[in-house]
């Protein structure tokens, strides 16, 4: 696997118009930056959701550091004249992308706490409510609890005896 990696990052370098280290440094920290998305996903600690993106954007980045006519490709394509400023422009609208994407999570997260709360406080007032008519409260279950149980708790007085 290690010498298929080699030859190929040999390769690319030959090609490239970048020094050998600069793309082999490209291609390094590149391929970590994948690594690293694959390693979250697999610990659960990146959501799926996010995660595909992620992926996608590390494997852009790539072949973007393999293939160095790539960054010249899209900057003729977008009619920029510098690549570094197309690179920045697309790392601008990625950003704009996922800033967009988490506000939009983070407003509809936002909404469900706020239902999640408002849900508590009345079944809390219900509970107090219920509580202060001396009804009986079933337990976790759905039970009601035992008859010696439900005296007990109706009048503190019943187990004392003198």
């Amino acid at each position: 696997m290690t010498a298929v990696l080699g030859g190929v990052l040999l390769t690319a370098v030959e090609e490239s118009k970048l020094s050998g280290k600069a793309q082999i440094i490209a291609v390094v920290v590149t391929v970590l930056l994948l690594a690293l998305v694959i390693d979250l996903v697999r610990r659960r600690r990146l959501v799926e959701r996010y995660a595909l993106l992620w992926m996608f954007a590390a494997a852009f980045l790539v072949v973007l550091a393999v293939w160095n006519g790539g960054l010249e490709f899209i900057a003729d394509l977008a009619g920029i004249k510098s690549p570094p400023n197309a690179l920045f422009l697309l790392g601008l609208a990625v950003i704009f992308g996922l800033l967009l994407n988490f506000s939009i999570a983070f407003s509809r997260l936002s909404e469900e706490t706020k239902i999640l709360a408002q849900e508590v406080a009345r079944m809390d007032r219900e509970q107090r409510r219920i509580r202060k008519s001396g009804l009986v409260i079933p337990d976790a279950n759905g039970d009601s609890p035992p008859p010696r149980e439900r005296e007990a708790a109706e009048s503190p007085s019943a187990g004392e005896s003198t």
